[in-house]
């Protein structure tokens, strides 16, 4: 089946002429990825009510005037209000298995597939206007706010479930039983409801965690775990199978670690989930890692380093050859600067490639590898391989082990730029670091150009910023003294609507960028200490850690507190 482009069916419906539908093809040059119909409203060449019927006569679907409509709330409640507002859908009627949902934008097909993944029904979807669609989610959801208080209070009250629950033995249970109850509308809905709040937060990381008389759920956001309120004890089992099997887990496992994935499409782009289950004293305690791509913006420049960094770390990233390290803990965002440095250097004049334990971000142009260890597809493996595919640039995702370390080394001197992490605390360590993995010295000061060593610290939110007196002891803490702050303004966030009222929004790098030159080298091969690495680097213009967290704070974009937590005192 053909379909028929909108602009001609808008003509052909008499709503423009042909010499209009040119003039809209022509503002469509100007503005890439807009739709033909949206600009067609937006000139005020035709109404919202005619966009949809061109659409509905465009795919073959029904249109419907919501305001005329009555939706019953058993139907509604299929549907919670986080899903509607982020799919843009009202739900009219359930028959059978199948759901008819209203939606404004039709065309996105993806929609479909993605609430028959989460609802678990079918879907029939029929047209009506995006102004409908809004007011009937502010008429039929703003009055009763569908909440994870309220879906826990059901899950609570309802009898039916708890004794489907406590009837299963989660050491002998039978799995038709399980996957039924994992499977059941009101631990479908829960679950779905805690993924799409944790995506729309921005959260990283969601803990599900079995103790002996509660089940806890945690989202971390912005480096910093919140608990949510705790859905009821006996659903423990019932939510861990439901993951499992959204992951393609054994759910008859429950002694042994899995790994898994998830992937959804939420709001028309790409989140991929990974799953981490982990057998404990009082059942399987789950961790979802959310790679959502669309909230990245990889670009050197939004990192958060200041100019003189930036400049700096520019031009050792033009470099032919040699090792890039950057280090610090897990969730400091590493890759984010990594991926950062290869957009920028991604250059059709360049082959580059990476390999990765997983592949987090997608980038045309580059060529990425996943690492496999089930199948023996190792860094160091992989690794050799890619050395004989003639790149110029190659990302390892992390030098973990002594072999991996010498095949990057070996890279780096046969004329490759070789970017990596590691795991140190701050950059003057990681020649210690290298040093313990068993890679000679002279190999080191050989390849090493240049170390960045990071953290990251939460914003203070702009909208209640506020001037604060500090104590004594935090500024003692700093390493500071009365005299040095006199002058020195502090601030925090009071808390508002906008940040949760946690006073912080948003979070920013600090850096710590140690060049390798001649005098360094050196130091190096003479085994000098990580103390006095550092302070020679200090005179050649390294800002610690420590000093670039007092410039933000001193600035008003971070508090002192957080410094104090992510940097240790030289």
């Amino acid at each position: 089946m053909v379909v028929r482009r909108i602009g001609q069916i808008l003509v052909d419906l008499g709503f423009i002429t042909d010499e209009q539908l040119e003039v809209i093809l022509d503002e469509q040059q100007q503005r890439p990825g807009a739709l033909l119909g949206k600009i067609a409203e937006d000139m005020g060449l035709i109404t919202d009510e005619q966009l949809a019927q061109a659409l509905a006569e465009q795919l073959g679907m029904q249109t419907v005037q919501l305001a005329e409509v009555t939706l019953p709330p058993d139907v509604l409640e299929k549907i919670t209000e986080t899903m509607a507002q982020m799919y843009r859908v009202v739900p009219i009627q359930f028959d059978g298995n199948v759901l008819t949902v209203a939606a404004c934008d039709p065309q996105n097909l993806s929609v479909q597939d993605e609430l028959r993944t989460f609802l678990g029904f079918d879907i029939r979807m029929v047209v009506a206007t995006e102004r409908d669609v809004q007011a009937a989610i502010d008429k039929y959801y703003a009055s009763d706010v569908d909440s994870v208080e309220k879906i826990i209070q059901e899950l609570n009250e309802d009898q039916e479930l708890f004794e489907a629950a406590n009837a299963i033995d989660e050491k002998a249970f039978n799995l038709t039983d399980a996957e039924a109850l994992a499977d059941s509308a009101p631990v479908r809905k829960l679950l779905n409801m805690v993924l799409l709040l944790a995506i729309k937060d921005h959260a990283s990381d969601i803990h599900f965690e079995p103790f002996e008389d509660e089940f806890r759920i945690r989202i971390k956001a912005e480096g910093v775990l919140y608990e949510m309120v705790p859905p009821p004890r006996h659903l423990a089992f019932a939510i861990t199978t439901r993951i499992k099997v959204m992951a393609n887990l054994d759910i008859a496992e429950r002694r042994l670690p899995q790994d898994g994935r998830i992937e959804l499409m939420v709001g028309g782009h790409p989140v991929d989930l990974r799953v981490s289950v982990l057998p404990t004293m009082f059942g399987e305690s789950t961790v979802m890692r959310i790679l959502d791509r669309s909230v990245v913006s990889l670009s050197l420049e939004n990192v958060g380093m200041d100019e003189h960094t930036l400049t700096t770390f520019r031009k050792i990233i033009d470099r032919p050859n040699g090792i890039i390290l950057v280090t610090g803990p897990t969730g400091s965002g590493k890759t984010t600067t990594l991926y950062s440095a290869l957009s920028e250097m991604n250059d059709i004049k360049d082959k580059l490639i990476t390999t990765e334990d997983p592949v987090e971000y997608d980038i045309d142009g580059i060529v990425q590898i996943p690492i496999d260890h089930s199948i023996g597809v190792t860094f160091a493996s992989c690794l050799r391989a890619i050395l004989r595919q003639d790149p110029d640039t190659i990302l390892v995702g992390e030098i973990r082990d002594i072999e991996t370390a010498e095949i990057a080394v070996q890279a780096s001197l046969t004329g490759h730029l070789v970017f990596s992490t590691l795991h140190t605390n701050d950059a003057p360590s990681t020649i210690t670091r290298m040093k313990d993995m068993g890679i000679p010295t002279f190999l080191i000061t050989a390849c090493v150009e240049a170390i960045l060593a990071q953290r990251l610290v939460r914003r203070i939110c702009t909208e209640c910023r506020e001037e604060v007196e500090v104590s004594r002891e935090i500024v003692m803490d700093l390493g500071l003294d009365a005299e040095s702050v006199e002058d020195k303004k502090f601030y925090r966030g009071q808390g508002c609507e906008k940040c949760n009222n946690t006073g912080y929004k948003g979070r920013v790098g600090l850096f710590e960028l140690m060049i390798m030159n001649d005098d360094m080298r050196e130091m190096v091969m003479n085994n000098a200490t990580s103390d006095e690495l550092r302070d020679k680097a200090e005179s050649y213009g390294m800002i610690p850690l420590r000093k670039y967290g007092l410039n933000y704070v001193f600035q008003g974009v971070t508090t002192a507190d957080e410094v104090l937590r992510e940097t240790i005192s030289e």
